[in-house]
Parts: structure tokens; C-alpha cells; sequence
């Protein structure tokens, strides 16, 4: 029994993976798309090839989710509490899909883990996960907005005399660079969620060691099940985070993504942070698009989308909780 359940724990793992991917591939390219930079099937296959690659450019965020939110459950119990925890993530990401909200599927999957260990009385990591997730949490779409207003403010005097048409031209080229930076820093912080997950139902079992690297078969199923999701494309999602928040051009939308992606980098790799990369881009978009004026912004939109961002923990974790309390009869 225990062996069915821990396959079903990775399946549905996966299937988080899949739907990260195609709620968050507008992350790496709603820009990109807007301003004609790149088409939208040759965006969704860089994105799907850049969110592979970046699964095997590290794996501090992993050991973060894996080991660092919640205390490791044992046996059967444990697998229910982190199938609970994936049902809630799973969920609000589909409901936020629907909307077309660009709520993080990270914090989903935060939310549904602490939501199931709770429930299922299983001891939460409070200091962990106001160190990593919380402070972040709040830190990278401030940053975001304003190093992306600063960044965009540079572009905007250093390029004061240029003629608009080759500027546009020339910026379309550089976006090309910028989303793939963006697509492969989604793919270092988000496809290693994903693992981590994993890891953790693996953890439980005993299938694996504390200490122990992540299993190569964990990497590359949790890759390819991101990459999938980002190459179907979350449409949706895509025109709010493109076209409803601001009309950018491709000056706005290469600073946009510089930033997003050099805050993707340094949480990832200095401070082992499993930050959202929804946050982070649809921050520096507001903080680019303010450079324009600041009406230029269709706050009413913006301030939807916060409200996503506040409620997605707690509404994943109350999923979550749910879950748990239907799934533990049967396979507690």
C-alpha cells in the first residue's frame, strides 16, 4: 500500500509540475509576445527548452522545499499529508488559471504543505518559513518594481535622442536575450520545487537519505513536466500579465525581464529562496510600465492580482487541509 501510495504522490507531484508550467510559462514570455518580440509558438518552445535546462543548474531550492518548510512526515501518514498538500496546490493553481490571475504556484504549493501538515499534525518549520518564503516573499516584488522603474528610467536617458522605430527594433533583438534568461531562471527556481516535493515524499518512505543528492530520474520527470506545461501555454494568464496590466513596448518588456530574471538568479543561488516568479515579473512590469505614468498602469487590475498573491497561501492551505481530511480515512 505504502509503495502505491508514494507512486501516487510523485504522480501527482508531476501533475503540479504540469500545471506550474502552463500557469507560469506566461511568466518567461507575456512580454516577449506582447511586444512582437518573438511569436508565440517559437516563445512557448524557448521557454519549454530553457525550463529543462535550468533544472540542472542547481539544487538549493529543492532541499529548501524538501527539507525546510515542514518536519518530515513518516510512512503512510506522511504520504497522505503530502498528497493532501499537492491536491490543494493543484487546485488553486486551476482556479487562478481560470481567472487569469498570475497567483504563484509556489506559494500554492507552500500554502497546501503547511495546510496538510497542520492538519495532519505534523510539525511546521515557522522560522524557516518566515526566513524563506515570507521575507522574500515581500522583498522581491518591492525590489522588482522599483529596480525596474530605475533600470527602465536609465534606458530612457541614455537612449533620449534615439529615433523610436530602431530603438524597438533594436530592443525586440535584446528580448530575445532577456526571455531566455527569464525562461531559465523560472526553470532553476520552479522545476526545482517540483523536485523537492518529491524528494520530500521520497523522504518519507525511507527511498532516500537526508543527506543524499536527488535522484537523476527526479530531476529530469519533474523537467520534462514543467516543460510540457509551458510549451500547452496558459493563454489565459498571458494576456493579463501581457497586455491588461500595461500595453508595454520592448524597451519596457526587456526591463522587465532583466530584472525578473537577475532576481530569479540571487534568491536561487545565494539565498537558497524559493521565491515566485509570478511576483517578481508581474512587479517589475508594474514598476516598468510606471515609467510611462503612472496612470498608465490599470491599477484596479493590479490590485486584483494582490489580492490573489495574499490569499493564495492561506486558500491552498485550507485545500489542502481539506484534502487531507478526505484522503486520510482511506489512505491513512
Amino acid at each position: 500500500m505504502e509503495d502505491v501510495t508514494t507512486v501516487c504522490v510523485v504522480l501527482f507531484a508531476l501533475g503540479f509540475g504540469y500545471t506550474n508550467g502552463f500557469h507560469d510559462s506566461a511568466n518567461a514570455i507575456a512580454t516577449s509576445i506582447s511586444t512582437r518580440a518573438l511569436t508565440p509558438r517559437v516563445a512557448l518552445l524557448m521557454a519549454a527548452v530553457m525550463n529543462f535546462i535550468g533544472a540542472f543548474l542547481g539544487t538549493q531550492v529543492a532541499s529548501t522545499v524538501g527539507k525546510g518548510i515542514i518536519a518530515t512526515p513518516e510512512g503512510q501518514h506522511g504520504l497522505v499529508v503530502v498528497l493532501g498538500a499537492l491536491v490543494g496546490a493543484i487546485a488553486w493553481n486551476l482556479i487562478t488559471w481560470y481567472f487569469g490571475l498570475p497567483s504563484s504556484s509556489s506559494h500554492a504549493l507552500f500554502g497546501g504543505l503547511i495546510g496538510a501538515a497542520l492538519a495532519g499534525g505534523i510539525d511546521v518549520k515557522w522560522a524557516g518559513i518566515r526566513d524563506k518564503i515570507l521575507i522574500p516573499m515581500v522583498i522581491s516584488p518591492v525590489f522588482g518594481f522599483f529596480a525596474a522603474f530605475a533600470l527602465m528610467t536609465a534606458i530612457l536617458w541614455i537612449f533620449r535622442k534615439g529615433k523610436p522605430n530602431p530603438l524597438n527594433r533594436g530592443f525586440r533583438v535584446a528580448q530575445t536575450v532577456s526571455a531566455t534568461a527569464m525562461a531559465l531562471g523560472h526553470g532553476i527556481q520552479d522545476v526545482q520545487k517540483t523536485m523537492g516535493v518529491i524528494f520530500l515524499a521520497l523522504l518519507t518512505t525511507n527511498h532516500v537519505d537526508a543527506d543524499g543528492g536527488i535522484p537523476i530520474w527526479v530531476t529530469v520527470s519533474s523537467a520534462a513536466a514543467i516543460s510540457l506545461g509551458t510549451y500547452a501555454g496558459g493563454w489565459r494568464i498571458m494576456r493579463t500579465l501581457g497586455r491588461r496590466i500595461i500595453d508595454l513596448d520592448p524597451p519596457r518588456g526587456f526591463a522587465s525581464e532583466t530584472v525578473a530574471a537577475g532576481v530569479l538568479y540571487t534568491t536561487a543561488y545565494v539565498y537558497a529562496a524559493p521565491i515566485s516568479t509570478t511576483h517578481t515579473i508581474t512587479s517589475a512590469v508594474m514598476g516598468a510600465g510606471a515609467t510611462k505614468r503612472v496612470s498608465a498602469v490599470r491599477w484596479g487590475v493590479a490590485g486584483n492580482i494582490v489580492l490573489a498573491w495574499v490569499f493564495t497561501i492561506p486558500a491552498a492551505g485550507v485545500v489542502a487541509a481539506c484534502s487531507y481530511y478526505l484522503l486520510n480515512p482511506v489512505l491513512g
